[in-house]
């Protein structure tokens, strides 16, 4: 009996999402209220949205409730995008919060890393990215401040570090990117809204200049439940 109580109203929420009536990014009432409404236990109405969170429906945000999803998110196979650039075309509202703007001397290592003297200035530039107000991924990324002298100064809620570059000259154009699973940190959990050792999707990567020369380092650690990593291969020989 229980188990078709939550499939039935698994079934009911999934066709409320798919006839938006519960649209993308919006809240779904609480467990207390579900359970009113269907006549049902609480443990019941967990179970049904736990089958929602599998199928990638719904997530839920630690202390603030469950949300309908916007659909994973993943850059286009080939494509060099900045994460407001990868998802400008979606009907949800791209976000970024400023953690980290720091300006300080580069290592020697990361001089080597940059071909820049040691000590010259880099900026180390971290982002709470959001889409519809809910937390996605920490985003962040170091580049040596000769790029543009005025960047540590700019508005980061509402820069692309791609554009910016692009506009002073300097377009990242290609990119050695990776993705491996980790599992989140107390720090990443908590700005994830997330538990620690959820899994994380990070991407690592380098990009490059037209004349390939390397511009930024970046790290960027996804909900694992909100990314999907894209591909395209071709058949050897």
């Amino acid at each position: 009996m229980g188990g078709r109580l939550t499939t039935r109203i698994r079934d009911d929420l999934a066709g409320r999402i798919a006839r938006e009536e519960l649209r993308p990014g919006h809240q779904l009432p609480t467990e207390r209220d579900l359970s009113v409404e269907y006549g049902v236990s609480r443990v019941t109405v967990r179970r049904a949205l736990g089958l929602l969170a599998e199928e990638g429906l719904v997530h839920a945000v630690q202390g603030r409730g469950t949300f309908v999803s916007s659909g994973h998110l993943g850059e286009p196979p080939n494509s060099l995008l900045s994460f407001h650039d990868m998802v400008a075309g979606d009907s949800v509202e791209v976000g970024a919060e400023p953690l980290r703007v720091d300006v300080r001397p580069a290592t020697l290592r990361e001089a080597e890393t940059f071909g820049v003297a040691p000590g010259a200035a880099l900026l180390e530039l971290e982002r709470l990215r959001t889409l519809d107000g809910l937390p996605v991924a920490v985003d962040s990324n170091l580049l040596p401040l000769a790029l543009d002298e005025d960047l540590a100064g700019l508005d980061w809620s509402r820069e692309s570090l791609y554009a910016r570059l692009a506009a002073v000259g300097r377009p990242p154009v290609t990119a050695d990117y990776s993705v491996e699973a980790r599992a989140a940190d107390a720090r990443q959990a908590g700005l994830l809204g997330t538990e620690p050792g959820a899994p994380l999707l990070v991407a690592e990567s380098e990009a490059f200049d037209p004349r390939g020369r390397l511009i930024v380092v970046g790290v960027i650690a996804y909900r694992g439940d909100r990314y999907r990593f894209r591909s395209r291969q071709a058949a050897a020989g």
